[in-house]
């Protein structure tokens, strides 16, 4: 396997998906773990994470046996400022950072080592033949476009490392040891927006480390399955499910890995859902076998507790709170023993917007109402809590809901937040606010589908903005309110492009939504990317 050190990263974790995706497993762990025999069992190289940190300021450190443990290394941006730091280089602030799509130019000798990894560069090599271990790299000069996240950068290279390429601003963007099997890049070949990243990976994971294809997600499922049974023993388990793509998973895999009257199912409609969306859950988890399915009619309850809050954040920290006040409440009535376990459908990039990744270093970039309420917070701690999805990535938790069973309809559609429509209604939430973006939204939806759009597209959605505008309905003044259409790609979720409509579409679709919703007086596109912006407005 590959054994991963995250300092922090947003992005760790899309890195072992990459390398996984390629057949071979991955492992993460802190960055400043102890490097013991136990733990590098079976490792055949080592990537070292990104990193919000700078190694002059007190920047998370790898373990110094790293050095001497013989293993091949990959420095990621942070990870290659660790290791030039860890051994005599110098790393300073950029007077302006390097970010976004950048020139990479590789202009050095290579050795036949080197050679091994540079394939990964070549365009000329595809990558069905890195997989294979033996490909390598003749061209004397390669220049391809990278994605760079970063403010500081190599000023002195520490003794023994070659600088093998330049970013076009004239910075290390990669470096080689001139003897030791050391690696490292000033960019991220793991996000899609990479060009040749995933050549780059494997061409560390199968030239340099020798890695071959063993690992699937029929493997992960076998192995999450056998980790459920053994932790929760006899003990009922307890999901909060809202029907979408990542509960339902966590609900089949559940059904699957434990007898069926172990499970509860609880589903709270808190009317901040999609329209009609309690019919359509109760429907789908019939099918997969729930035996104990328990539908929360909580709409007032959750639109009185967010009454005139207009800050997303407390939004939802709001939300959190409820969901886990009323699923007790409701439990308690079930009957359920002390010892529950409290089963939830938390993805990676939950965890990692929350600060929540592996280790201690993320930072905060926006609250999950799964991930950071208290409450959870208490289930966590008393070890009570079962996230089988926690390591994996919204397309990958599609692959095993497949091996699970769990039908195509539900496993395409679109991704929705936790907290609902409360963080695409901007400013304080109502009920006639919901009522119409649930129309607005169910329009929106419709016509991509009729259109052959929706599987085209990552996610879609409406957000209802906090004001109004004049506008005219036939002969008369109309003051209406204005909502935004947002439609993104993506693979994974961590970084997002905008959907190219053609305009004739999106006329027609506007079109629809202000003849149909008679509240509504404008109608725009949202057109930023993320980053800057995330996916969700709030």
């Amino acid at each position: 396997m590959i054994l991963i050190l995250d300092f922090g990263s947003q992005t760790s974790q899309l890195i072992a998906r990459r390398i996984r995706d390629m057949g071979v497993y991955a492992e993460i762990i802190a960055g400043d773990s102890p490097l013991n025999t136990s733990i590098l069992a079976g490792v055949e190289g080592i990537v070292l994470s990104g990193s919000p940190e700078s190694v002059y300021d007190n920047g998370p450190m790898p373990d110094p046996s790293l050095y001497t443990c013989g293993l091949p290394l990959l420095g990621i941006c942070y990870g290659l400022q660790c290791m030039t730091f860890n051994k005599g280089g110098t790393v300073k602030p950029l007077p302006q950072r390097e970010y976004g799509a950048i020139r990479l130019h590789i202009h050095t000798e290579i050795d036949e080592r080197s050679s091994a990894f540079l394939a990964g560069f070549d365009k000329t090599i595809p990558l069905e033949a890195i997989k294979t271990g033996t490909a390598r790299s003749k061209a004397a000069a390669i220049t391809i476009t990278v994605w760079m996240s970063h403010g500081d950068t190599i000023t002195e290279l520490a003794p023994g490392f070659l600088e093998a390429g330049t970013s076009a601003n004239g910075f290390p963007a990669l470096v080689v040891h001139e003897k030791e099997p050391w690696f490292g890049v000033q960019f991220h070949p793991e996000v899609t927006h990479c060009e040749r990243g995933a050549e780059i990976l494997a061409a560390f994971v199968f030239g340099l480390c020798d890695c071959r294809q063993s690992w699937d997600m029929e493997h992960y499922a076998e192995h999450i399955q056998q980790s459920l049974i053994e932790k929760v023993g006899t003990n009922p388990v307890l999901l909060l499910i809202s029907g979408g793509v990542d509960s339902t998973v966590a609900g089949a895999l559940l059904l699957k890995s434990l007898p069926p009257e172990q499970v509860h199912l609880m589903y709270l409609d808190t009317g901040l859902m999609r329209k009609d969306e309690t019919d359509h859950v109760t429907a789908k988890l019939s099918k997969l076998g729930a035996q104990h399915l328990t539908v929360v009619h909580s709409e007032d309850e959750f639109l009185s507790a967010l009454a005139g809050v207009e800050d997303p954040e407390e939004k939802r920290k709001i939300i959190g709170d409820l969901f886990i006040t009323v699923q007790e409440r409701e439990t308690a009535r079930l009957g359920l023993p002390e010892s529950y376990f409290l089963a939830q459908g938390t993805l990676y990039t939950d965890l990692i917007e929350s600060g929540k990744g592996v280790g201690t270093k993320a930072h905060l970039i926006k609250s999950h109402h799964n991930v950071r309420t208290p409450l959870v917070a208490a289930k966590r701690a008393a070890g009570q809590l079962v996230e089988p999805l926690n390591r994996l990535y919204k397309d990958e938790v599609r692959r095993l809901g497949r091996v699970l069973g769990v039908d195509e309809e539900t496993l395409n559609r679109h991704p929705f937040p936790g907290p609902g429509l409360a963080v695409r209604i901007l400013g304080a939430v109502t009920k006639e606010k919901c009522a119409l973006l649930q129309e607005v939204d169910a329009i929106f939806i419709a016509e991509l589908k009729e259109r052959k759009l929706y599987d085209k597209i990552w996610q879609a959605f409406a957000v209802l903005l906090p004001i109004r505008s004049v506008g005219v309905a036939g002969d008369l003044r109309h003051y209406g309110s204005v909502v935004a259409l947002r439609a993104i790609t993506s693979a994974d979720g961590m970084t997002a492009d905008v959907y190219p409509f053609d305009l004739k579409d999106l006329l027609e679709i506007a079109t629809r939504i202000t003849n149909t919703v008679k509240a509504v007086g404008r109608v725009t596109y949202d057109i930023s990317s993320k980053p800057p912006a995330t996916i969700e407005w709030e």
